[in-house]
């Protein structure tokens, strides 16, 4: 039972870092390529668009995101109070 717990708890974090992961991945490959297309290398470049990008998937999966880890700590609390 612990294990599926421990199991449980792994899938969640992946499933609610997942997509902002994903996006920072892909605005910074973007950056990546328009900088070393146009030969700029400022560092807020990268840095400015990653933030709003991160911020925008927040707002629209935060509440799914929240939800997630919602489920997973009533399972662990379900898993406490059964005392199995």
């Amino acid at each position: 039972m612990l294990m599926e717990i421990f199991r449980d708890a792994v899938i969640t974090g992946f499933k609610v870092a997942g997509p902002i992961l994903f996006v920072s991945i892909v605005v910074g490959l973007i950056i990546s390529i328009i900088q070393a297309a146009t030969s700029i290398n400022e560092q807020t470049m990268t840095f400015v668009p990653k933030l709003i990008v991160i911020g925008l998937v927040l707002i629209v999966f935060g509440n799914w995101m929240l939800q997630q880890l919602v489920d997973l700590l009533n399972r662990i609390f379900e898993f406490i109070a059964t005392g199995i």
